[in-house]
């Protein structure tokens, strides 16, 4: 045997070797991608993606028929939410609360301002939660549950209308401490008027999100919020945190840049 035909048989093994070990690697790295089936259940999925959770769930299924959260019947229930269960449940209680505000001694002139004070912290409030809880960045198995069952799926389904608004159990969640934060701040007989006003505002909040998706608006305001709006879904995810307004998006600097041309043309 020849020098020549040693190294074309030992360029052969190698060859063979480096293509076995790249083929191996690739197996390895598709091996790690997790593949969610939209026909089972998801939350039990979600989780399983990782890093690649982010980009998936901001990858919209435009449908009206939205996907199963649970193979439990029971725990799917309070997955669905029709809209008007939002002020059913929750323009009671906010009315209860200001009521509240009488009793203590509250002057009835002083109510209205109060509530008023209260609608406009919820625009706030509103925002604060959009931005840096309903959007932040997980990647661990149970953060990323998390975010979908707070947002992501809304996010994933944008279209599903027992998605949209918040069950009245996960809204209370979220408006315990914001109760405990108002009566910290507000005297006993101005905290309920300032809390009822939150509520309203949130009562506002939930419906006009449901219209924005929904709703088929003829007049130029709501017209202007649902272009807002879907263009926070469907173009930049990061931008457009206010849906009942882009007050708080135009203080903090994150109105959506105008779409170009280019973009424009590709879509």
């Amino acid at each position: 045997m020849d020098l020549r035909e040693i190294s074309f048989r030992l360029g052969s093994h190698l060859s063979f070797f480096l293509s076995s070990l790249s083929l191996s690697a690739l197996t390895k790295m598709v091996a790690q991608k997790f593949l969610v089936d939209l026909n089972k259940p998801l939350v039990s999925q979600v989780g399983h993606l990782g890093e690649d959770y982010d980009e998936w769930v901001h990858e919209p299924i435009v449908s009206k028929e939205g996907p199963r959260f649970f193979q439990s019947d029971f725990l799917e229930l309070f997955t669905r939410t029709a809209w008007w269960v939002i002020p059913t449940v929750w323009v009671p209680v906010a009315s209860w609360f200001i009521s509240n505000s009488v009793k203590s001694g509250l002057p009835s002139p002083h109510v209205a301002p109060f509530v008023l004070l209260g609608i406009f912290v919820w625009t706030l409030a509103e925002y604060t939660l959009h931005r840096f809880l309903f959007h932040i960045k997980t990647k661990s198995y149970w953060g990323n549950t998390f975010h979908y069952l707070l947002h992501g799926c809304h996010h994933k389904h944008p279209m599903d209308s027992f998605r949209l608004v918040f069950p009245p159990v996960a809204a209370a969640i979220l408006a315990l401490p914001i109760w405990n934060l108002v009566k910290l701040i507000c005297s006993p007989s101005i905290a309920p008027a300032v809390f009822g006003g939150i509520l309203l505002g949130y009562v506002m909040y939930d419906c006009t999100h449901y219209y924005l998706h929904h709703g088929q608006p003829k007049s130029e305001v709501p017209k202007s919020l649902k272009k807002y709006h879907l263009n926070h879904h469907y173009r930049l995810q990061n931008y457009g945190f206010g849906i009942t307004s882009p007050l708080w998006d135009k203080v903090f600097g994150t109105v959506p840049p105008p779409q170009s041309k280019g973009e424009a043309k590709r879509r």
